[in-house]
């Protein structure tokens, strides 16, 4: 029974699945979608700045004191991910449609989740304060660092909309809430802290506009018939080595580096996890069109191995640090 609890996806998995199942039925087309390209936006701005108004200023200067621990989860992040996520996009050989092949180098891009990648260090005996700054800063640093990698791996021969305007989406539906959120900590602070459960749910469903309006786009564009169930399974299987592999070269790297174990364990997670929260609002931005359902499917799909895989990874590091 509790391998199939692992194999059933967690409730923010199962909402954007059923998500995408209603994109695939009813999308949204026409002078709509446009209209819901604009509330997209506006519920970008609103997740960025609820990203700002809880990430607490005086615990991001307390985790840099870290900076080797923190400096290698970056250095994994943003440097090995995606050349792994770049290999990975160059293994299917032509089998897979182009959408998914830049979706895993997309993919691969990513900065880490947050609350999965804390869940399992904590479970698992790690860095629990190195692990939560680790997502937090990976997350606000994916705001830059993303876009600048879609630049240079992806560009706008893939399909990627680089452009001055992408810019100014990028600055002021992202930096710039972020930056107010950090501002109105010391009025909204507390509020945030006594309603965490509201602002989870507004957090969930920003993510899930932004994917249904990616997937609809998808739909009305035709990309979606083009995906077979054997495309997907070749998906699956690369996506499903990419974190097995990414799982083993951030423990070999922690064991090589000399790290301590709660260290090693904290990077393990925060290294290895992929934020569809932060994927989902890039991928609108990044790629315009029918593009972005399809580019962000990858993730999506990784999001839920990753949380198959890393239950029982904790429960048995754990005990093992009990013996």
């Amino acid at each position: 029974m509790s391998i199939l609890t692992r194999l059933i996806p967690d409730r923010f998995v199962l909402m954007l699945l059923l998500t995408v199942a209603v994109a695939a039925v009813l999308p949204v087309s026409g002078q709509a979608a446009v209209y819901a390209g604009y509330g997209v936006s506006v519920a970008i701005f609103l997740l960025f700045f609820l990203h700002g108004l809880r990430l607490p200023r005086a615990e991001v200067v307390v985790a840099m004191k870290n900076w080797r621990l923190q400096g290698v989860i970056f250095a994994f992040t943003f440097a090995f991910m995606p050349v792994l996520g770049w290999a990975a996009s160059h293994a299917p050989g032509g089998l897979l449609p182009h959408g998914l092949v830049i979706g895993l180098l997309f993919l691969g891009i990513l900065p880490s989740t947050v609350q999965s990648a804390i869940s399992y260090s904590s479970l698992a005996g790690g860095n629990i304060a190195a692990s939560v700054m680790a997502s937090a800063l990976l997350n606000l640093a994916g705001i830059i660092m993303t876009p600048l990698l879609v630049a240079l791996l992806i560009g706008a021969d893939g399909g990627a909309a680089i452009s001055s305007d992408t810019v100014v989406k990028i600055l002021s539906i992202l930096l710039l809430p972020f930056a107010l959120g950090q501002i109105a900590q010391g009025w909204l602070g507390g509020w945030a802290l006594r309603n965490k459960p509201l602002l989870t749910l507004l957090d969930r469903t920003a993510i899930a506009l932004a994917v249904y309006v990616a997937f609809s786009s998808a739909v009305a564009g035709g990309k979606m018939q083009t995906l077979g169930w054997a495309a997907l399974a070749i998906l699956c299987a690369i996506i499903l080595a990419m974190l097995v592999l990414a799982m083993l070269a951030a423990w070999g790297l922690g064991g090589l580096l000399g790290l301590p174990r709660a260290d090693r364990i904290s990077l393990l997670f925060a290294g290895s996890h992929k934020s569809i929260a932060t994927g989902a609002p890039l991928a609108a931005i990044l790629f315009a069109g029918p593009l972005a359902g399809i580019v962000i499917l990858p993730a999506l799909i990784y999001h839920q191995l990753q949380l198959v895989l890393s239950a029982p990874l904790a429960s048995r590091l754990a005990k093992r640090a009990e013996a």
